[in-house]
């Protein structure tokens, strides 16, 4: 049996360097790192939060009418899984019915039988 070796070769010391890493700088005229408040943060300054990106809006919030849209979307959710659960049954028993046709076998056809 051949053992298997790994494949050496000659590598130069070039192909193998150790970068610096040098931490970035805050662009001019901006306290702390990266934009964050740190330890020169200005008092005058506005706080990092998300305050700065909220809108007025025009109109208070419509709150039935979001409930109805949730309701509504909701129904079409369980409708449509409905729909799904039925059409992948309806494929399993046509797939069992073509199954049962391809052996060659004559009883594949479904006889329903009235519940009394």
């Amino acid at each position: 049996m051949k053992t298997q070796r790994p494949i050496t070769s000659e590598v130069s010391e070039e192909e193998h360097r150790v970068l610096q890493f040098r931490p970035r700088t805050p662009p001019p005229g901006r306290p702390g790192k990266l934009g964050h408040p740190g330890p020169q943060h200005d008092a005058g300054e506005e706080p990092n939060d998300l305050s700065r990106y909220e809108r007025v809006r025009e109109r208070p919030d419509d709150f039935r009418h979001r409930m109805l849209a949730n309701i509504a979307a909701f129904a079409f959710t369980v409708a449509l899984m409905a729909v799904g659960l039925w059409l992948a049954k309806n494929i399993a028993d046509l797939r069992k019915t073509q199954d049962c046709v391809l052996m060659g076998r004559r009883d594949c056809a479904r006889i329903s039988t009235p519940y009394f």
